[in-house]
């Protein structure tokens, strides 16, 4: 049985303590030469640990409440950011923040799902899970990126679209094929990153784009390993084998050319130090943005459909 990551984070966490304490202390050449000794054994056990994670372990990190949200990178790159609400025909899904901002000199549309840190937020923004008017507005917004020719940056971070009957009733798959069809025709460049984790249709309503990149620790899948091992194996406790089957790692998904790229993420994680996880997925989002900016646009709206129907190996037997 894989070990959760709170044990296996455990000497981290006692190290980091013990470091805090040095540095609490009155300043002298014998404590600055044990903070860097202890420094370089922090860096030693979190590369270690990191190295050989399962990918239960991974989709745990992925889920970490401290890791970056949309609104965290969203507020980085673009300080003048300014949020539309509501999808025009029922309500304003706070699952989906989306508008437009600058970002380096250029207007950037930027969508994502928002989780939410404390249980008020979580409930408010229904744990990241979006109902169709969430999808929609997505769209709409969009829709607007694309009337002034801006281009589509997607955050996605979510388990899934929300499973409610009141979703259901307003068309919810309905919602997300319509995403699926709009993006794939959105003549503006679109590339998206998976923050966190990328459940199913809820994920991939917002994941259609020219660049698609996965954070080295997040995951991205076609149902959770909970929801997997519930229905293969009728017990929930069975997570961890399931997620080794589904193949929902970063370095998996990019072996099988579901992702386009890897962002690389701190040493020990984008929560260990997130404003160097903002600063890392600035920069490769520059890299995508100039490289993009520089293809017609019916180019990149030929590589998109081709890339989204050449997805998927197989193996034949027998």
């Amino acid at each position: 049985m894989s070990k959760d990551l709170s044990t296996i984070e455990a000497p981290i966490v006692e190290l980091r303590a013990k470091l805090e304490g040095l540095k609490a202390q009155p300043p002298s050449s014998k404590r600055d030469r044990e903070i860097e000794k202890q420094t370089q054994k922090l860096t030693k056990l979190q590369r270690d640990i990191y190295k050989n994670l399962t990918e239960w372990q991974i989709c745990q990190v992925a889920r970490h409440p401290k890791r970056p949200y949309t609104r965290d990178y969203i507020q980085y790159l673009c300080p003048d950011f300014e949020e539309l609400h509501g999808d025009r025909r029922f309500a304003d899904d706070a699952a989906i923040m989306g508008g437009f901002g600058t970002f380096n000199g250029q207007v950037v549309c930027l969508i994502g799902h928002q989780k939410g840190r404390d249980i008020k937020q979580k409930l408010h923004r229904n744990f990241g899970m979006p109902r169709p008017e969430g999808y929609r507005k997505a769209l709409r917004i969009m829709k607007l990126a694309e009337k002034f020719n801006r281009p589509v940056v997607c955050f996605i971070d979510t388990p899934g679209a929300y499973p409610g009957i009141d979703a259901e009733e307003r068309g919810q798959a309905e919602a997300i094929a319509l995403n699926l069809r709009e993006m794939a025709v959105l003549r503006v460049p679109i590339i998206i990153y998976v923050i966190g984790e990328g459940g199913s249709g809820g994920a991939l309503a917002i994941g259609v784009g020219d660049h698609v990149s996965i954070l080295q620790n997040s995951v991205y899948s076609v149902i959770s390993p909970e929801g997997c091992a519930s229905i293969l194996w009728k017990d929930a406790e069975q997570a961890p084998k399931a997620a080794e089957a589904l193949h929902l790692t970063a370095s998996k998904l990019k072996k099988l050319d579901l992702v386009d790229s890897i962002c690389e993420e701190p040493l020990g994680g984008a929560h260990a130090d997130p404003p160097a996880m903002l600063k890392y997925l600035a920069g490769h989002l520059q890299q995508q943005l100039d490289d993009l900016r520089q293809r017609p646009v019916d180019q990149l709206l030929d590589q998109r459909y081709r890339k989204f129907r050449n997805m998927g190996k197989y193996a034949q037997v027998g």
